[in-house]
């Protein structure tokens, strides 16, 4: 079953400061691809937040994917930061929502991918580069390499 997967950085502290960290994030989770295989369907990375939408190939994978992610940028950051011992990085463990149907499917995709927009960081979604629209659109390689297929078509109109 499909889910989006978030988590937030503890006392809406910001995760991201540069774009370093945008893309050490986003190695975390492509290492992590090596560890437990995972569909992923879209992101979209905030200063103090992301979010994943993600398509498990087997019972317990969601779990163990993001947990992997969650501890691996914890000890990562608490080590750039110097900040070792000095507490959480995230509020708690991640939530995670299942997607039911196809319409929702889309919505979420949406709701996703638009959230810099949203949070005026750009003027259209597709200008951020810490989201899986700019990754399909303006990406390298290796960062469309990360994205899995739609299960369904992307509108005409998407963007």
């Amino acid at each position: 079953m499909i889910c989006q997967a978030l988590n937030r950085a503890n006392f809406r502290s910001r995760l991201f400061t540069k774009a370093a960290h945008y893309q050490d994030f986003l190695a975390i989770v492509d290492e992590s691809l090596h560890f437990v295989p995972m569909r992923i369907l879209a992101y979209c990375l905030m200063p103090n937040h992301w979010h994943l939408v993600l398509y498990p190939r087997a019972d317990g994978d969601l779990s163990k994917f993001l947990r992997r992610i969650t501890l691996t940028h914890t000890q990562r950051y608490h080590a750039r930061t110097r900040t070792v011992g000095y507490g959480h990085v995230y509020q708690g463990r991640y939530k995670s929502l299942p997607v039911e149907s196809d319409r929702h499917f889309l919505t979420l995709v949406r709701y996703v991918e638009r959230n810099a927009q949203r949070a005026a960081l750009v003027k259209k979604a597709e200008d951020w580069p810490w989201s899986s629209v700019y990754a399909r659109r303006y990406g390298n390689e290796p960062q469309r390499k990360m994205l899995s297929p739609w299960p369904v078509a992307e509108p005409r109109h998407y963007l």
